[in-house]
């Protein structure tokens, strides 16, 4: 392989904020910010807002989105006079 030309692949904390689970894995992604991983080494940390533990699909869980405001302006808006 060529030198200087590929993407540094290292161990990497993904970490979901919506859901507060961490899982280390390899990547390739730049990231600044460091954690202290379980096994006392620190790794890059890269935050994330859905992983397949806060995932709908996955957890089968359903968001209840507040979608009320929404249809109410709609209505206003194109209501015939």
């Amino acid at each position: 392989m060529k030198k200087d030309i590929h993407p540094n692949y290292r161990d990497v904390v993904f970490y979901d904020t919506s859901s507060e689970y961490k899982f280390l894995t390899k990547s390739t992604i730049e990231t600044s910010e460091t954690i202290t991983w379980e096994d006392g080494q620190e790794y890059p940390v890269y935050k994330i807002e859905v992983s397949s533990n806060s995932h709908p699909f996955y957890t089968g869980k359903k968001m209840l989105l507040d979608t009320a405001g929404r249809v109410e302006k709609f209505n206003r808006r194109y209501a015939k006079k």
